[in-house]
């Protein structure tokens, strides 16, 4: 509690303002385009003092966002974590997505992803404007021990320049032994406009240190119905039983572990023909528009990727059974590592048919990719040239948004890769909102992971593995008018690669198919709300691919603003899904595993009973998670891996205009 105290009075000795954000852009934002207050600008048409008109974009993307301010969905909005994820049983442990979401990526991987949700990645960077800058703070205390501290900041240093800092520390002891989790998050962007508004900068740094306790989960469920282990952390465990962890929030010691480091460094340059012209508003106001016709694009990016496995006292049993690994008493240290740098070059030509539309655009362009990979006895160097096009033409009265885009790996290691994918938008009315058909093609090399995995024990190897091929076909619609989602999912599957046991991967060549239902709704009467999340999956063609056939999460709140400033919801969160054989999970190789053996259902839905509120810019989260083991058992997360016990969260997140 000493950490929330202390922060607090930090936030307390800050200047709080109501922030207040709102859908207004900055035209210098996404390279080029739209207007611009020049500095003749006088005080008289400033913002006022307690409002901020803040946005953001992506690379290559022609929207505008905002940041979201509500105070419904704890997982996304607080923990950025999906609620329909899982995890081996901590906050922060391995995860993956219960509404299965194959990797639809061309081109190199090396097949570690088991940490991904909590990491950074270039296609999330958020490039800012703002009029004030803008600076967020959050944190958590939970039972356990557990904490999570972030902080983020941005601001514009003059009208052409901008820049954003993250840091975020995830760190949870858990439950059950050996199941610690510690991670370090960091990220800074900048983007800069020249004065004539032709040449654009975009700078996007990362560093992720990821790491996760690994148990190997508990010896065997039946511990978790004697009464002699009520303490979770007394339950014998298959990695880590004799090792002790020393837990600080900023220097937290774990024996057996997977540790990802991930850095990345990505600068964008732009230069722009077009047309300029000033735009005289009244006496005190002058705005400068400036329509990009041709651009040349060059962006450099290096990526520095370290996985590692690591256990100090090897346990005799489960070595032996699962990996074919002799362990001896005696025997030290068990440790894989692979070590990834990527140096890449991107060059590409851009037209705007349409000046004053840069959501209108033709994108033709080649990378060439340098690769290097470091293991425990062995090394390897190899390059790729891809080519790449994208037409897209999002229609100024935002009615239509198409798009086409496809990506050709011509030389290299991963010659024959191949991306493709087509999307057609169109926004009927404010009453029917918006429809979306799209459909995308992969060829891919399977993940390196599946072909070559080295520790300093042993080395698997698979060199029979083809290129995987997935199709997906969508049909989605969104409307706010009605507050409903709905997305059907199509996905086509050849030579679909998996783990087939512990460190043996595997292709099933045949053709199979998965279809799946996403809708999310939300249902209002007055004060009351329901928020539905539910999903249908169903597998046919016999592959080998496991997931529950429905999952849902229910939110029924009491909604309402109280007084003049404290908007309220309060009420139960029930999470379900089917029973199903869930994969298992390898820690030694970080990948989850197919199976047909043990089946894992649901004992009771897991609930929650939740206070959210916000005063201002102030939000405050107040919840009592896993109520259903206070009259059941844990369920399971997957084989051997039951989720934690009665937990107790309270989560601050405080926004400042400086």
């Amino acid at each position: 509690m000493r950490y929330l105290i202390i922060i607090i009075l930090l936030l307390l000795g800050g200047q709080q303002l109501s922030a207040q954000f709102n859908t207004n852009r900055f035209g210098n934002m996404g390279g080029g385009g739209g207007t611009s207050k020049m500095q003749k600008d006088s005080g008289h048409h400033q913002e006022e003092l307690d409002t901020l008109t803040l946005s953001y974009r992506y690379l290559g993307e022609p929207y505008d966002y905002t940041i979201d301010s509500s105070i419904v969905d704890f997982s996304t909005q607080f923990l950025k974590v999906p609620g329909s994820y899982m995890t081996t049983g901590n906050s922060g442990g391995a995860a993956r997505n219960l509404i299965f979401t194959p990797l639809m990526k061309a081109g190199f991987d090396a097949g570690f992803h088991a940490y991904d949700i909590y990491g950074n990645t270039h296609a999330g960077a958020r490039f800012f404007s703002t009029t004030r800058p803008y600076t967020e703070m959050q944190y958590l205390v939970g039972s356990k021990q557990e904490q999570i501290l972030g902080v983020s900041h941005t601001q514009n240093r003059t009208n052409r320049f901008n820049f954003f800092f993250d840091y975020r520390k995830v760190n949870a002891p858990g439950y059950y032994k050996s199941q610690t989790t510690s991670h370090d998050t960091y990220r800074v962007t900048a983007r800069y406009q020249s004065k004539n508004k032709r040449a654009n900068s975009y700078l996007d740094f990362f560093y992720n240190n990821l790491k996760g306790g690994e148990n190997g989960g508990i010896r065997n469920d039946s511990f978790l119905h004697k009464s002699e282990y009520s303490n979770r952390r007394t339950i014998p465990v298959n990695l880590g039983n004799d090792n002790t962890s020393s837990y600080n929030f900023f220097t937290t010691s774990i024996p057996v572990k997977s540790q990802y480091q991930q850095a990345g460094l990505l600068f964008m340059q732009q230069y722009d023909w077009g047309r300029g012209k000033t735009i005289h508003i009244n006496d005190t106001t002058d705005y400068y528009k400036y329509d990009p016709i041709f651009r040349i694009q060059y962006t450099f990016n290096f990526q520095s990727d370290n996985y590692q496995f690591m256990d100090n006292n090897p346990d005799t049993a489960f070595y032996p059974l699962h990996y074919n690994i002799p362990i001896r008493p005696q025997d030290s240290t068990l440790f894989a590592q692979h070590k990834w740098k990527l140096l890449s070059n991107d060059l590409s030509l851009i037209q705007f048919p349409m000046p004053g539309n840069q959501g209108h655009f033709i994108n033709l362009g080649a990378r060439f990719e340098s690769w290097q990979g470091n293991f425990l006895d062995a090394d390897i160097n190899f390059s790729n040239l891809a080519l790449h096009g994208e037409y897209r033409n999002k229609t100024r009265n935002q009615l239509w948004d198409f798009s086409a885009k496809g990506e050709f790996y011509v030389a290299g290691q991963n010659i024959g890769d191949y991306n493709v994918s087509g999307m057609l938008r169109r926004h009927v009315n404010d009453l029917l909102g918006d429809i979306k058909l799209s459909a995308s093609n992969v060829n891919r090399e399977p993940s390196y992971v599946y072909k070559y995995f080295n520790s300093n024990r042993t080395t698997w190897y698979n060199s029979s593995l083809a290129k995987e091929n997935i199709t997906q076909l969508q049909f989605a619609a969104d409307n706010k008018k009605l507050s409903y989602h709905l997305a059907v999912n199509y996905f086509l599957f050849t030579n679909y690669t998996y783990m087939q046991d512990y460190y043996h991967s595997a292709q099933d060549k045949s053709l199979f198919n998965l279809l799946q239902v996403v809708f999310t709704k939300k249902i209002r009467i007055a004060p009351f709300s329901w928020y539905l999340d539910v999903a249908f999956q169903q597998v046919q063609g016999g592959g080998p691919l496991n997931v529950p056939a429905f999952w849902t999460r229910n939110q029924f709140a009491f909604e309402k603003r109280l007084y003049t400033n404290l908007n309220l919801v309060t009420g139960l969160e029930i999470r379900y899904n089917t029973s199903y054989y869930a994969d298992d999970y390898s820690p030694l190789m970080g990948q989850w595993v197919y199976q047909k053996n043990t089946k894992i259902s649901y004992v009771a839905p897991d609930i929650a009973a939740f206070a959210h509120f916000r005063i201002k810019s102030f939000n405050a989260f107040v919840r009592a998670e896993n109520l259903n083991t206070l009259f059941a058992n844990s369920n399971m997360a997957a084989p051997l891996y039951p989720y934690n016990n009665f937990d107790f969260r309270l989560g601050i997140r405080w926004w400042f205009i400086n």
